[in-house]
């Protein structure tokens, strides 16, 4: 694996941080002994692309917020992120400014009773457009990954969605999957054979 491939695992960006603590990124990249940083490209309200509204359960042409992350690592673009919340969530929150957000917009979130139970997550490879290509600096004919995020809550709703592209020859994505499983205890009688 090349020295410049990045490990990404989802958990840490799902789990509302500690006080004092900072946010997910680059605590994560720290741990793996690099440099994380994330610039905010825009943040407001927009019409839910078709897809995104689909995802949170909205009608076509509602208004969602949007916060646009360019995400660095070692001060290299590493992924472009666009995040997507119901108005009714994050309107006025940190959600719709550009200024960094104490520990994270899952703290946010939590902090005003969203909390994801479940994650759903789908990822592609395609071709980046023009501007992803020049934001992300990838080499020609180079392609990305695009993995998109729903996160629901206890009932199921969703209330948010992540949508992802990253370079797919800088990217290793792993996935780590608890499972629980019932055991059956069975219960030994003294059926007087013996």
């Amino acid at each position: 694996m090349g020295v410049n491939r990045w490990v990404s695992t989802s958990m840490p960006y799902l789990t509302p941080r500690e006080q004092g603590q900072g946010d997910a990124w680059g605590a994560d990249a720290a741990a793996q002994g690099r440099r994380g940083a994330q610039r905010i490209l825009y943040a407001g309200e927009v019409v839910a692309p078709a897809e995104v509204a689909r995802l949170l359960g909205l009608t076509e042409g509602e208004l969602v917020v949007v916060r646009r992350r360019l995400i660095l690592l070692d001060d290299q673009p590493n992924e472009l992120t666009d995040t997507y919340y119901p108005v009714g969530i994050a309107r006025g929150t940190g959600l719709v400014e550009t200024a960094r957000i104490p520990g994270g917009a899952i703290t946010l979130l939590a902090g005003l009773g969203h909390v994801g139970a479940r994650v759903r997550e789908d990822v592609t490879a395609d071709h980046p457009d023009d501007g992803e290509r020049e934001t992300l600096r990838t080499a020609p004919g180079e392609p990305v990954l695009r993995l998109t995020r729903v996160t629901l809550d206890r009932d199921d709703r969703p209330f948010q969605v992540d949508r992802m592209v990253m370079p797919a020859t800088r990217q290793r994505l792993r996935y780590e999957i608890a499972i629980e499983i019932e055991t059956a205890t069975a219960t030994a009688t003294d059926d007087g054979a013996g």
